[in-house]
């Protein structure tokens, strides 16, 4: 290795596996299962020899690096949004919906829906996470509409023979933590006008209980007055708590003194609990979610989706308009996952979330195509009103970047935010392979966003994927992008490390650039190649292991070495809770409770990979041994002159001697372990104790790397 300053280098060494068993969890969010198949990854050699590497830091042969290649997907999937990284404490707070279970039915061809939390209407409103408090009755009532948005409420009758403490509870997403901080509660109250006797009521109180014992945790009363009986009265309070909760069984409760109360009947709606909050937000995500996001350095995130921008209809997509401003005025949606989306993290959220965490928003929009609860085949715009369709994206381009002189830029500011916020990738649609109509919404959206915003990157969600099923290929233009997805075997990644290697020159894809848009490892190696998505118990991966995280890594450093190809990459999905989910693997698991949040071993080591970058490429040549069972790539940080060597070198030449050397290992005794909720910290980071700590007057590095490792070394000189 050449180097020409005096700094630390940084190496960052990944080793794969020659053999060794490969289990498989059941699909279980509490109590894995692990089950034996195939001895070995199909893609390694089992040929091992000594590698040694030559690496050159002249400034030729140097490549500026991706400065965006990692990054966070998030669309609202297996509950990660509501319920997960939206803050909000209440479950069906305001009463939008309820979930659906699909299925087949015979002699009807495709997916249907089989089974309904609201047994007549599908996604219909439900009384779903309330409870009565006292001798109370609850129902819905539409007759007393809190806005156009929101037309269903909950009546709570209280009899005229009530004692003591009537009202009612809700039990949260699976619960709700209880740790010392302040909650902000509120919710919208009117009162039914022939039941509105008293005058003389002192006060509305909210807690947060335990729903195991009587203990009340914290506890405030709202002075109110005569409840307003003509229109809605909102009222909103901090609930400073300073007690931990021994676990996440707990409630939040609203009630009154029946003595004030007995007789009357009362309607609810928009019932609002919020901790707090990243960077404290209003409306803002849950804090220790969104910390562990911001640990991993990502450098941008993609939203709002994945599947779910496209809707099971036409109708149900995801409209951007319909997300903004307040809550009272966002209706929400059914879900492309089967349940109701609140909105309420809305398009603006997600532009705050990208501010707070200085990061670049990758904007998907609408692009004329929804999915079908028949299955992938759906529903496109007509050709001749994808001008409806344009336009619309551009309105939401206007809310994200225009000025106070526009008019989605001025309406952006009566939401609170003034400046404007900068677009550099805007994606077209999600995944429109499965569509036959994208060669002609394609262009019409990509031409008339250029027009508009000739500086955007544009991307493309198909390329050749339709080449077979279609029978077309998209033409991207130079300047635009392709986003491509993989959820494959883990040899899929091990032969694809130099897929981009002259992509752009073999495809005649001259300065068309890479978005690896999603991607892990979704089942072991089996003799056809593809994964199953039937998810057989034998085969599927639900949990990240070792091995899931050293085959991405592979395929990432085939990513790194291919700056002015692959520009982005993102694992997909991301979250998962454990109490509702309809995918696996995920990045990152969580409940209710923070202590139980499960940090992945793909999310380990995607974190030491976008920690560990340089800001350009150094040419490295091989003297000894070849590529697999070992990979590797270097970067150079010119800032700090740290180099950083991603690879599995086993003896590396420097010109000058080293006085110390540190490093970090990611690895486990065995290639199939994982993090899981009750093993969080199965496979994590370790520093490395056995490493030679000076090289005194020499100049070579040797170090014999573990198996199934993950490694970043730092040298002093």
């Amino acid at each position: 290795m050449l180097i020409h300053s005096t700094a630390a280098i940084c190496a960052s060494l990944l080793a794969c596996c020659v053999d060794g068993s490969i289990n498989s969890p059941r699909k279980h969010p509490i109590a894995p299962r692990q089950a034996s198949f195939a001895p070995h990854i199909n893609g390694t050699n089992a040929s091992v020899s000594d590698v040694a590497l030559q690496i050159s830091t002249k400034t030729g042969g140097r490549n500026a690096t991706a400065p965006l290649l990692y990054g966070w997907m998030f669309e609202d999937i297996s509950h990660s949004g509501d319920g997960g990284l939206y803050a909000e404490m209440v479950t069906n707070r305001a009463f939008q919906g309820s979930t659906i279970t699909t299925g087949s039915i015979p002699g009807i061809p495709g997916s249907s829906i089989v089974g309904s939390e609201n047994p007549i209407v599908p996604f219909g409103p439900v009384l779903t996470g309330y409870r009565a408090i006292g001798d109370v009755r609850l129902s819905l009532d539409i007759l007393h509409p809190l806005s156009d948005a929101l037309p269903t409420v909950m009546e709570v009758d209280i009899p005229l023979n009530a004692t003591g403490e009537v009202g009612f509870l809700n039990e949260g997403w699976w619960g709700m933590d209880v740790s010392p901080q302040t909650y902000t509660a509120s919710f919208y109250v009117l009162a039914n006008g022939p039941r509105n006797t008293n005058d003389n009521l002192t006060g509305i109180t909210v807690s947060l209980r335990s729903n195991l014992t009587n203990d009340v945790w914290s506890s405030t009363k709202i002075p109110t007055g005569k409840i307003d009986d003509f229109d809605y009265t909102f009222f909103n309070t901090s609930l400073v708590n300073t007690v931990t909760a021994p676990n996440s069984n707990n409630t939040f409760a609203i009630t009154f003194d029946a003595a004030e109360v007995a007789g009357s009947t009362f309607y609810f709606d928009l019932i609002s609990l919020f901790p707090e909050t990243y960077k404290n937000r209003t409306n803002g995500l849950r804090r220790d979610l969104a910390e562990d996001i911001k640990n991993l350095n990502p450098t941008f995130l993609r939203f709002p989706g994945g599947n779910n921008i496209e809707g099971y209809s036409v109708d149900a997509r995801w409209k951007w308009n319909e997300t903004i401003g307040p809550l009272i005025n966002r209706k929400g949606r059914p879900g492309d996952w089967g349940y109701i989306n609140t909105n309420g993290l809305g398009l603006l959220e997600f532009l705050e979330w990208t501010e707070d965490m200085e990061i670049e928003p990758v904007l998907a929009i609408y692009a004329g195509f929804s999915l079908d609860i028949y299955g992938q085949v759906g529903t496109s715009f007509p050709e001749d009103v994808m001008n409806e369709v344009l336009q619309d994206a551009l309105n939401e381009l206007e809310y994200c970047t225009g000025d106070t002189s526009t008019q989605y830029g001025a309406l952006r500011a009566a939401h609170g935010h003034p400046e404007p916020f900068q677009i550099n990738h805007v994606e077209l649609g999600n995944e429109d392979w499965f569509s036959s109509t994208y060669p002609y919404r394609f262009p019409i959206l990509y031409n008339g966003i250029k027009a508009a915003y000739p500086n955007i990157t544009l991307i493309s969600t198909a390329y050749n994927e339709a080449a077979e099923s279609f029978n077309y290929t998209i033409d991207i233009p130079a300047g635009g992008m392709w986003d491509t997805h993989h959820y494959e075997e883990p040899t899929y990644f091990l032969e694809n490390f130099n897929f981009y290697d002259n992509w752009q020159e073999a495809t005649n894809n001259s300065n068309v650039t890479v978005f690896i848009g999603e991607y892990s490892v979704y089942s072991v190696d089996t003799p056809s190649g593809q994964p199953n998505f039937s998810n057989p118990v034998n085969e599927h991966i639900a949990y990240p292991r070792l091995l899931s995280a050293i085959a991405e890594s592979i395929y990432l450093l085939g990513a790194e070495r291919n700056p002015n190809t692959v520009k982005m990459s993102s694992y997909a999905p991301s979250f998962q809770n454990f109490n509702w989910y309809n995918w696996t693997p995920n990045l990152l698991a969580f409940t209710a409770n923070p202590n139980e949040t499960v940090l992945s071993v793909s999310w380990y080591s995607q974190s030491l990979l976008a920690h560990y970058r340089g800001t350009q490429t150094l040419p490295v040549t091989n003297t000894e041994g070849d590529i697999n069972p070992l990979w590797w790539a270097a970067t150079i940080d010119e800032p700090s002159n740290a180099i950083y060597l991603k690879a599995f070198p086993l003896t590396v030449d420097f010109d000058t001697a080293f006085s110390s050397a540190n490093g970090t290992i990611l690895t486990a005794d065995n290639l199939n372990a994982f993090n899981y909720r009750n093993n969080q910290t199965a496979v994590v980071p370790v520093p490395i104790t056995d490493l030679p700590q000076s090289s005194g007057n020499g100049s070579t590095f040797q170090w014999s790397v573990p198996s199934y490792s993950i490694n970043v070394l730092q040298f002093d000189i």
